[in-house]
């Protein structure tokens, strides 16, 4: 098949640190890939690609400079898209609801999957206006704020086999990672190490927009000893990072679409101890990957149940649910199904 992906624009494809969507589509193009398909990327022109990279804009938005405006960039996205659209039997769009308009109107089999939260406001509006549109959700919790979408499967999110190797050892500590931002549990994470007596390393940036919440609420309880932060870190030092964990705590205060980073912990054979919320019960299986809990008094009993946990069955968990082989070969049966179905109409501009 003829297929094209559309990335955004924050990042590049993969992230050169953060961004789980612009990772998620590396995989999936690679996988796509070998499995013999013709794969074409519009994305930035610092992603690295197996695909034919259709660069639409220099660098990524988060790191470029000098800063430029969002919207320009996005428009030269969406005129690329236009122009090749011909071209694929199917687009795959990764960019919320920017392309709807557009593609709409293309008569080029599409589908949309949505990476975020949808239950901002806004969102039934636009799903009405395109009723036809056909979404993808990477859990089925994600849907429930807007059910009345036009869902046509949901398809977790998948890495490589062997992108990361696992440990089977008991782990020296617990870890954290991810942005810090109040809904993901950073403060949550720290009092349930210290109510545990168990280090807690700490691996995540610190978006722009909560520098205030990092400096008034987290920076006063790292103290480099029990609590410590690492930063960001790239997929090598991910790796030992997760393998080293006994657990990763992923106490989250919203509804989680997916969450990558349990996955991740799973492929490097270590268990999560997770808050039940959004996607969570989903992902962890509760008494073999993990600890689905309801707050911080069961997730620090869950902490002293860790040795009841095989790490080596919570690798072959991973290996049975969360491979990027098997998520690309579901999306592919819908690519197939919707490249079938050209015969329905662009809606009318």
């Amino acid at each position: 098949m003829r297929i094209a992906q559309i990335a955004p624009l924050a990042e590049s494809v993969p992230p050169r640190l953060y961004g789980g969507t612009e990772r998620v589509v590396a995989w999936l193009i690679d996988e796509l890939v070998s499995l013999g398909h013709e794969v074409t990327l519009f994305a930035s022109g610092d992603s690295r690609t197996s695909a034919k990279l259709h660069a639409v804009w220099p660098r990524a938005l988060r790191l470029g400079r000098p800063r430029t405006d969002p919207m320009v960039a996005q428009a030269a996205l969406l005129e690329a898209v236009a122009r090749h659209a011909s071209e694929f039997d199917v687009i795959h769009a990764h960019i919320d609801w920017l392309h709807l308009p557009l593609l709409s109107r293309l008569g080029v089999p599409f589908l949309t999957t949505c990476h975020g939260r949808m239950d901002l406001p806004g969102f039934p509006d636009v799903v009405r206006s395109f009723p036809n549109a056909p979404f993808v959700s990477i859990s089925d919790n994600q849907r429930i704020p807007l059910s009345e979408a036009n869902w046509i499967g949901t398809i977790y999110h998948g890495l490589p086999a062997d992108l990361f190797r696992p440990s089977f050892e008991a782990g020296s500590y617990l870890a954290f990672l991810g942005r810090l931002t109040a809904e993901k549990g950073p403060e949550a994470a720290i009092r349930i190490a210290r109510a545990a007596k168990m280090p807690l390393r700490i691996a995540a940036k610190v978006p722009r927009g909560d520098r205030n919440y990092f400096k008034d609420q987290l920076e006063p309880q790292i103290d480099g000893e029990q609590v410590q932060l690492t930063g960001e870190v790239n997929d090598e030092t991910k790796r030992q990072f997760l393998a080293g964990a006994a657990a990763l705590l992923f106490p989250i205060d919203w509804p989680e679409p997916f969450g990558l980073v349990m996955i991740e912990a799973l492929a490097c054979g270590t268990p999560v101890i997770a808050f039940k919320s959004g996607s969570v019960p989903e992902v962890i299986d509760d008494g073999i990957t993990g600890f689905v809990v309801t707050g911080e008094r069961e997730a620090i009993e869950a902490i002293g149940r860790l040795p009841e946990l095989d790490r080596s069955q919570v690798r072959k968990q991973f290996e049975k649910r969360f491979t990027a082989r098997r998520m690309a070969q579901e999306y592919l049966h819908h690519y197939t199904a919707l490249a079938r179905d050209r015969t329905s109409e662009a809606i009318p501009a």
